[in-house]
């Protein structure tokens, strides 16, 4: 069978091809500098095909051609080749291109003259070598113990836990395979190192593409049925004697505390508790009995079971929740426990991802959490000032810094609450009705008292001056909230709404430029479906922090909600600042986030719109930038995109 795919010209300029010597061999075409490779070199090869995606959803296809000196990346037009299976003997001609970060074969045409074995060389890689980027695009050997098996209709995403790492090999899903037998399966895989990469054409990360199941070898099966294997208990996880046994899956059996479908399961047996990552949503029941298996890990200094799975084995009795102070929570010893606290409300937040709210007790300040979707919170009797008393998982953080200085004892730094529903959280006193005003009058009375109650009224001035001192505190603490998002820091959509009326009213009368930059972070849903609410935060204020590095002083950020960012630029001297802090934003997001041992890559897409002195609308700036934002998703993400009139016809929803 011959295929073919329609033929560019090879260049603009005949003359120059003429000029310019044709590569006659894979590893040539990839040695390439990128400044050569621009120079659309001839190349004509002939290889065996070891991957082949026709769409990789860039609007692109992709293919990996390997002969006897190694591999080249083929760029293919996204749906002109329908079929070309691995092991097919393919003739290449195209020409040469710089790739989105190596060398590739641009343009090809390609004829199908037989069939071929895949290649036995294979090299041998970690996954420190792969993130190196010394062996991009050839034909590598990984090895580990998968972790998950996951991905769309399209493609199988698989999670490879490695001596030095977490890494992710894909393929494209063939009809009628099952690929869940490979979860706590030890295996080899032979396929090709694929850079992750920014816009900067930048390295930011690897992983690895194999053409399917037949370069997976099977070193070491699963166990079998994990739910068959003895249970251990949770205070064995992560110890000494347990270690080596615990790359694979264990089993636990624990009384149900809480849970948050789709997310967290957290359980208890008779050594302590413990929370466990799962994206299964069967409804259990505080009390229920249930077995779980998963890989032990740890995280934020605590040990977790991640890509779990879980079944009820029984009903029991509800766990009791044990009542500690917000010192003793602090302490560590609680962590991953049901427990009972008071504090006093001091500010709240609802938000898509769901409610949280800031409490005080003693001399520590605490967080409470809620997830969308748990139930409606209930508020009517909730204000600042009052004293509620909290029913939920303690969750602990400590500070890595502190930890190394104490010989590697963990030290502690904060903890939050993880509520189960609304009505772990009750009422049990309303604010005071006590205000300086009132203690005014009393005082007021007290001084046309005796002579003998003078000591009293000594002590009541002190009680007032104290009382007076908290209620301001709390109010500047709720002002500090009310303007600045709880998660991340940044201002809220209030008060952006506010500065860009003053920006455009300041622009007006000096005559001045401004701009606007919409950032919404690519694919964050898949992250905290994925990986976790824990890891989802910690995503958002890590890419709060890198925007605000790469912004001015005199900037406002904003997070609008979710996942969602906006940048005001007052007063630019040149309407292409914008464009460079843009560009900046784009390649500081494209670099992976670290969340506790695994590299999460995350990317932005960014619109950006200017407003010269005589087109200053607050609204149509809005709207314009968010047009653009949406045409830089069109655009394949990772990049950002500034407003043109074209686009305000055009808007698409991603």
């Amino acid at each position: 069978m011959t295929g073919f795919l329609p033929a560019c010209p090879a260049q603009s300029n005949p003359a120059a091809a003429d000029r310019l010597r044709t590569i006659a061999t894979a590893r040539e075409a990839h040695n390439l500098s990128s400044q050569e490779a621009r120079r659309a070199y001839p190349v004509h090869l002939r290889g065996v095909v070891t991957y082949f995606d026709t769409d990789t959803g860039t609007g692109f296809g992709a293919l990996y051609v390997h002969d006897a000196t190694g591999s080249i990346f083929v760029k293919l037009v996204g749906g002109a080749v329908k079929s070309l299976p691995a092991g097919s003997l393919v003739d290449v001609r195209g020409v040469s291109g710089p790739g989105g970060f190596a060398p590739i074969v641009d343009r090809p045409r390609i004829e199908v003259i037989g069939r071929a074995p895949l290649p036995n060389d294979a090299v041998r890689v970690s996954r420190t070598q792969l993130f190196a980027g010394e062996d991009e695009g050839q034909w590598v050997e990984v090895e580990g113990i998968v972790h998950s098996v996951y991905g769309s209709s399209h493609t199988v995403i698989v999670e490879l836990s490695m001596m030095d790492g977490t890494l992710f090999a894909t393929t494209v899903r063939e009809p009628g395979v099952d690929y869940s037998g490979l979860v706590d399966a030890r295996v080899r895989i032979h396929g090709h190192e694929a850079p992750l990469y920014n816009g900067s054409a930048q390295m930011i990360g690897a992983r690895v593409v194999f053409p399917n199941l037949s370069t997976v070898q099977m070193v070491e099966p699963a166990p079998g049925d994990p739910f068959k294997m003895p249970t251990v208990p949770i205070d064995d996880l992560l110890r000494w004697n347990q270690l080596s046994a615990m790359r694979h899956r264990v089993h636990i059996r624990g009384t149900v505390t809480m849970q948050w479908p789709g997310s967290s399961l957290c359980v208890r047996d008779a050594t302590r508790g413990i929370c466990v990552q799962t994206v299964e949503e069967t409804p259990l029941q505080p009390g229920d009995v249930a077995d779980i298996v998963g890989f032990s890990e740890a995280e934020d200094s605590t040990s977790i079971l991640t890509n779990a799975v879980f079944r009820k084995a029984g009903s029991g009795i509800p766990i009791a929740a044990e009542r500690v102070t917000a010192a003793q929570a602090l302490a560590g010893r609680h962590n991953s426990e049901l427990v009972q606290i008071d504090g006093e409300l001091i500010g709240s937040e609802f938000g898509s991802s769901g409610v949280t709210l800031l409490l005080t007790s003693g001399n520590s300040i605490f967080t409470a959490a809620l997830p969308h979707g748990q139930a409606k919170l209930e508020t009517g009797g909730w204000k600042n000032g009052s004293r509620l008393r909290l029913t939920g998982i303690c969750s602990v953080q400590f500070d890595a810094r502190l930890s190394v200085l104490k010989d590697g004892v963990a030290v502690p730094k904060s903890f939050r609450i993880l509520m189960r529903s609304p009505d772990d959280a009750i009422v049990l006193r309303t604010p005071s009705w006590w205000t300086p005003a009132h203690a005014l009058v009393l005082l007021a009375l007290a001084l046309t008292a005796t002579l003998a109650v003078l000591a009293w009224v000594m002590v009541l001035r002190r009680r007032v001056e104290r009382q007076a001192g908290l209620l301001r505190e709390s109010e500047e603490r709720f002002r500090h909230m009310a303007q600045h998002d709880a998660l991340t820091g940044l201002a809220t959509r209030l008060v952006l709404q506010d500065r860009l009326n003053v920006a455009l009213e300041r622009a007006r009368r000096n005559q001045t430029t401004l701009a606007v930059l919409m950032m919404d972070l690519d694919r964050f849903k898949e992250i905290n479906d994925t990986l976790g609410h824990h890891t989802g935060d910690h995503v958002l204020r890590v890419t709060a922090d890198r925007i605000l590095a790469n912004v001015r002083k005199s900037d406002t950020v904003a997070r609008m909600g979710g996942d969602e960012f906006v940048a005001l630029l007052p007063d630019l001297q040149d309407p292409e600042m914008a464009e460079g802090i843009a560009r900046k934003i784009v390649a500081a997001l494209a670099v992976p986030i670290s969340v506790a041992d695994r590299m999460v890559p995350a990317s932005v897409s960014v619109g950006v719109c200017t407003a010269e002195p005589g087109e200053l609308d607050a609204d149509l700036l809005l709207k314009n930038v968010d047009a653009a934002m949406y045409r830089a998703k069109e655009r394949g993400r990772n990049c950002y995109e500034v407003f043109a009139q074209e686009m305000a016809h055009g808007q698409t929803s991603l």
